[in-house]
């Protein structure tokens, strides 16, 4: 027979008959378990209003944008002059009010036109409807609903009226059927129309003013902090990979969390995608602010990180190397062969994309890019002169000649034995995946360059010449030389 017995405050053993016993889950109320997860839910809220304040900032706007057009109902001189109307002004700010001042100025441009657009129409179908007497009043209605409902649906196919016009279409097809069905039944339709325009206007403005005027968040500063932030995590992940391949890291189990967050840096590359040409798309729409002027190049940004998704996928192949399940592995000879150079060749590419990072960071030209890319390039040439040793090393691995006529196979000076092709398969990919690489990393030094004279970077100043010469300057004994270098000074 089996028996209860409480050993503790919140558990229970459970003993059977044969003497074996089975301890009991704690007993929990409901309430117990809302207070549970209600704690639960509030703790991650509190995470991520911390990890990013700005999602904070944006919900306070939106409850000040809502507050500010509820007073058109609250006054009353407000609303007499809206009517029942001023509803519409409430929607508005909740379907278009964005995140960043780009989403909502793309979907306040949008909703207002597509209104208008949509609103002049009806009115023109409804004159000619009324012109053509009752009987055919509800066919012409009915035919015009039908055709320009299917061709503004038919439109949000067209790739580039959906990238950019896709809401306005919507808004089109909605108020054109309601403003249409409601003209043949309500008499002053042109009053109707004016009120609905005017509501939307009044939303669409009050969400201009709150993204805009309150700690405005813009999609073209958000997408050229990605593009940095990206640009860093590639060059982390490759300077991981090669150092973690010359060394036992790939051979443990575990890797410490800092490496591991640096290591898999180019996984966030290759998914920004998506956020980076929606980005872009809203950028476009964004007035000029701070250093970006209205029509910034902000479609080059997205050449740039097509670029760089490219350069990750090879370094994710090169991590692939690095986890690879295969026990065939090169001597340390052979790798002490070609470790210095691999490791060189990837902190000259890192260095690149870095130095492209800080260009982009502040919109100037630097003067070290060129020596960084030849230094790079001068790696990659002493990584494939080392990769023609390697075939000289092959014998077959049961073989009894090198097919040099001698009995014994020729021993390469840097090894002490012969070495499979097997065992070297993984290193020559090791190796040739990273020229791979620094010729993807000039594909994104092309990018920026492009970039940079489009937007107009300026070339950076060499603080180390200008002091040199204004050195040269004062020590020379013409006297308008010492007012040239006064000039230089205060340019410093």
């Amino acid at each position: 027979m089996a028996t209860t017995k409480a050993i503790g405050a919140n558990e229970w053993r459970k003993k059977e008959a044969n003497g074996s016993s089975e301890i009991l889950p704690p007993e929990s109320g409901p309430v117990k378990s809302a207070c549970l997860k209600a704690w639960v839910f509030l703790k991650k809220a509190w995470e991520v209003g911390v990890d990013d304040p700005r999602k904070v900032i944006h919900c306070v706007k939106v409850g000040l944008a809502l507050t500010v057009v509820s007073l058109f109902y609250y006054t009353r001189p407000l609303y007499e002059g809206f009517g029942g109307n001023a509803m519409w002004a409430v929607i508005t700010v909740v379907v278009i009010f964005e995140h960043t001042v780009g989403a909502t100025i793309c979907k306040c441009l949008n909703r207002a036109a597509g209104t208008f657009i949509a609103g002049f129409l009806a009115v023109g179908v409804h004159y000619i409807a009324c012109q053509s007497g009752e009987k055919f009043e509800p066919i012409i209605v009915g035919v015009s609903v039908f055709l320009l409902a299917s061709a503004a649906t038919f439109s949000r196919f067209i790739p580039v009226i959906k990238a950019r016009f896709d809401y306005g279409a919507m808004i089109f097809i909605m108020t054109f059927s309601l403003v249409s069905l409601s003209g043949y039944r309500v008499e002053k339709l042109l009053d109707l129309a004016y009120e609905r325009l005017s509501t939307i206007i009044l939303g669409t403005t009050i969400c201009l003013l709150t993204s805009m005027l309150v700690c405005p968040i813009w999609a073209g500063e958000e997408l050229y902090h990605l593009i940095i932030r990206n640009m860093d995590n590639l060059a982390d992940s490759l300077d991981c990979c090669a150092a973690l391949y010359f060394s036992d890291g790939r051979r443990t189990i575990g890797v410490d969390e800092g490496s591991e967050k640096k290591l898999e840096g180019y996984k966030c590359v290759l998914n920004s995608k998506a956020v980076e040409e929606s980005m872009a798309g809203f950028a476009r729409w964004e007035p000029a602010h701070g250093y970006f002027s209205f029509r910034h190049p902000w479609k080059l940004y997205l050449t740039v990180g097509v670029s760089m998704r490219s350069c990750a996928c090879r370094i994710e192949a090169l991590n692939s190397c690095l986890i690879s399940e295969t026990d065939l592995q090169a001597p340390d000879t052979i790798k002490k062969h070609v470790s210095d150079i691999c490791l060189r060749v990837s902190i000259k590419c890192s260095s690149v994309i870095r130095e492209l990072a800080t260009n982009i960071k502040t919109m100037r030209k630097s003067p070290k890019l060129d020596l960084l890319i030849e230094e790079m390039n001068a790696a990659v040439e002493e990584l494939q002169n080392d990769l023609k040793v390697l075939p000289a090393l092959l014998v077959p691995r049961n073989g009894n000649g090198n097919g040099n006529g001698e009995g014994e196979p020729e021993r390469n000076s840097r090894t002490s034995s012969p070495v499979p092709l097997a065992e070297l398969i993984p290193l020559a990919t090791f190796a040739s995946l990273q020229i791979e690489i620094a010729a993807r990393v000039e594909a994104i030094v092309d990018a920026v360059e492009k970039l940079g004279s489009m937007a107009e970077f300026k070339p950076a100043t060499d603080e180390k010449s200008k002091k040199n010469k204004l050195g040269d300057m004062i020590l020379a004994d013409d006297d308008g030389i010492e007012e040239e270098a006064i000039k230089v000074l205060s340019k410093v």
